[in-house]
């Protein structure tokens, strides 16, 4: 039976982007966007409130637009306190005729989806008083944090990328992910002669390709890079992520291979583990699944002997990753990256040396900035 005090009255959804003009950040073929993200804020009638965020690497318009022709009706009056039943709802709609009719995209529907969902564990961690790395299995209660550097820059130089990597170190950081894809694999490879030789032998350098190589050349990508001792090599093939190629490569090297954030939905990560494709499954519950779906994907990971690294925003995933014996390390970047992870928070877990030490604050143990909100953010609905 519904207690009806746990149903949501109160639905607000804003638009975060960066106003501020930033250095471009490519990688092999793209430019990564700083801030492009959607914060849904709900609340029940017990006056209980949680927020969820959603990532887009597109334009975001398609993602706010059922906003404003009826979705809130699917979400309002819904149990806060049951999030499988709301993400099933909201999901399901990609393929129904009313989603068509409205215009209502299939990656809206499950951009929004993710970022319900966490909103829902959010309010229930609140509700119960519990931090939700202890809800989902309190395994530890902090992890390895790496970050991500090294990315292409039209003119950037040498002395450029040692003084990015230089201050990094300053910071604390002992793991870094660099970018390759973007020139010849012999470029490259003098790229991470660079980086390798500041950062040193005893921190863990991970290779990230974003989908630059065909099999033959990732073959030879992975035999040029082992010099490098890296951790994992990570999205190494086109964009079709082939899992037959990807366990070809697997053959070849004894260098993990990592993949799956640019999945759109849990099913192609499952496949992935069931082609023995990959080692490392970076799923992003803020772009599919949320939680909910997070926590089967880490519990099948847990299972296949196989690790879990998020793709993208390490204290929205900290919860997760802490709460599991599959949970690896998770993703960070640099405030001139990502302005946004970088003052969102009002109590952001503490990160040093290293690793993030989860508060243990309830549900998400996150408080949003109002300061942040009011630069980064647009209202674009409120019901009340």
């Amino acid at each position: 039976m519904t207690n009806s005090s746990n149903l949501i009255d109160s639905l607000e959804v804003y638009v975060l982007n960066n106003p501020d003009d930033v250095k471009p950040h490519w990688v092999s073929h793209f430019i990564v966007p700083t801030a492009n993200e959607l914060l849904i804020k709900i609340k029940n009638k017990n006056g209980n409130s949680g927020f969820g965020l959603a990532t887009s690497y597109s334009d975001i318009s398609p993602i706010i637009k059922p906003f404003s022709n009826g979705l809130q009706d699917f979400i309002i009056g819904q149990d806060s306190f049951c999030p499988e039943k709301i993400y099933e709802s909201i999901s399901k709609l990609t393929d129904t005729r009313i989603s068509s009719e409205k215009g209502w995209s299939k990656e809206a529907l499950i951009r929004i989806s993710a970022a319900l969902d966490i909103a829902c564990w959010d309010l229930m961690g609140k509700s119960l008083n519990i931090p939700l790395y202890k809800l989902f299995g309190g395994y530890r209660n902090k992890i390895p944090v790496y970050v991500t550097c090294g990315y292409y820059r039209e003119g950037k130089t040498e002395t450029e990328l040692r003084e990015e990597l230089k201050k990094l170190i300053e910071i604390g950081h002992q793991s870094f992910k660099v970018k390759v894809g973007r020139l010849t694999i012999k470029e490259d490879a003098k790229r991470l002669e660079i980086i390798r030789d500041v950062i040193g032998q005893d921190k863990a350098l991970m290779i990230d390709v974003n989908r630059a190589w065909d099999l033959k050349t990732a073959i030879e990508g992975v035999k040029e890079f082992k010099k490098f001792n890296p951790a994992w090599i990570e999205e190494p093939l086109r964009w079709e992520d082939d899992r037959r190629t990807l366990k070809l490569l697997s053959k070849q090297t004894n260098i993990p291979i990592s993949g799956g954030e640019s999945e759109i939905t849990i099913y192609g990560c499952r496949s992935m583990i069931e082609e023995d494709a990959i080692q490392i499954l970076q799923f992003d519950c803020t772009m599919f699944g949320g939680f909910t779906n997070g926590k089967k994907l880490s519990a099948l990971c847990e299972l296949n002997h196989i690790d879990i690294a998020p793709h993208h925003d390490c204290y929205i995933h900290a919860p997760l990753v802490a709460s599991t014996p599959s949970g690896r390390i998770v993703e960070s970047f640099d405030n001139e990256r990502d302005p946004l992870q970088a003052e969102l928070f009002e109590n952001p877990h503490e990160m040093n040396n290293g690793w993030i030490y989860l508060n243990e604050k309830p549900g998400l143990g996150l408080e949003i900035s109002d300061t942040a909100l009011k630069k980064f953010g647009k209202l674009v609905y409120k019901n009340k």
